[in-house]
């Protein structure tokens, strides 16, 4: 992960937790971890079941957030950098 993109949240984490950049930016560092762990312990299916949970939340988030405000959108995943969601 980028540091910029680490230390930009850090300012702004007091103010708002509960904001859905905040959010999504807390579930991609959960999914980054369990991605490495799963490296290295492959055959442990509840990592990986909570891996998959985390990735649904995201997932939900983000459309959220891509519906409601494009522009921090985009911003956001530039900024985490992560792949944009593809839509139907």
């Amino acid at each position: 992960m980028r540091k910029t993109a680490f230390i930009s949240f850090q300012e702004k984490k007091e103010e708002s937790k509960g904001s859905v950049e905040f959010q999504i930016f807390s579930f991609t560092n959960k999914i980054r971890r369990l991605t490495s762990h799963l490296e290295l312990h492959r055959k442990d299916d509840l990592s990986r079941r909570g891996l998959r949970k985390s990735l649904g939340k995201r997932q939900r988030l983000l459309a959220y957030l891509s519906k409601k405000n494009r522009v921090r959108y985009k911003e956001l995943i530039n900024q985490l950098n992560i792949r944009e969601l593809k839509t139907r």
